[in-house]
């Protein structure tokens, strides 16, 4: 939130109710999207939680984007498919993940579909923010998502303030947000929302690389073939 009131200060634009509201939406629908993520795949299999949720936040702007009238070419809607597929594949567990006990109850049911609903309509809301705001729809989506981030755990009593090295992960991981927040908001800006959407979703495939690189963990051999489909898929929608 620091780092983007201040990058918005720098880069100027008109503070607008339109701004305001639907920076405000976004965040709220960020911080329920990460919260009941998290609690499904804390309550319920992995296996369906992460596959289902990621088709959702990938599907939700595209039917969104077309439903607005947008209208990708004959590629750009192959790779949109690609996509969808490359995602599924990405987020599916690793090896033994599989064996964990929890059930795929109606609670995480609907927590998943929750969670994968509210993250695609973080696209959906922070696209129709005015452009002449610039970044500043981002700086209203964070205040409104860690007020009701910081009113949730108050009413939990989970709010613990971080200390040593999970503090410092939190910084870094703060910044990366913010950059990927900018990114996101310029990418939006600048082309349809259903290919844009889509193509931010694949996300999974960079968690999945960083892990094999950074962290050394074995990559399945479906995940792996996800990942091939997410590169084609980014080829796909940029040549359509």
């Amino acid at each position: 939130m620091v780092l983007l009131t201040v990058l918005a200060v720098v880069f100027g634009g008109t503070v607008t109710t339109p701004a305001v509201v639907w920076g405000a939406l976004c965040g709220i629908s960020q911080a329920f999207g990460v919260w009941w993520f998290y609690a499904a795949l804390a309550a319920g299999p992995i296996s369906v939680v992460s596959p289902l949720t990621a088709i959702l936040v990938a599907g939700v702007p595209v039917g969104v984007g077309v439903a607005l009238g947008e209208r990708p070419s004959v590629v750009a809607y192959a790779g949109i498919v690609v996509a969808l597929l490359a995602v599924v594949l990405v987020s599916r567990e690793a090896e033994g993940e599989a064996d964990r006990p929890h059930r795929f109850t109606k609670q995480v049911a609907w927590m998943t579909v929750g969670s994968g609903l509210a993250f695609g309509l973080n696209f959906v809301l922070i696209d129709q923010a005015p452009v002449e705001a610039r970044l500043w729809p981002l700086v209203f989506a964070r205040v409104s998502a860690s007020v009701l981030v910081v009113l949730i755990a108050l009413a939990s009593a989970n709010l613990v303030v971080p200390r040593g090295v999970p503090l410092k992960l939190a910084l870094a991981a703060g910044v990366l947000d913010t950059i990927a927040n900018v990114a996101m908001l310029l990418a939006l800006q600048v082309s349809l929302l259903s290919l844009t959407g889509v193509l931010i979703s694949l996300y999974p495939a960079g968690t999945v690389a960083l892990a094999m690189l950074v962290l050394k963990e074995h990559v399945t051999r479906w995940q792996a073939v996800g990942m091939v489909l997410a590169l084609a898929a980014v080829a796909m929608i940029a040549a359509g």
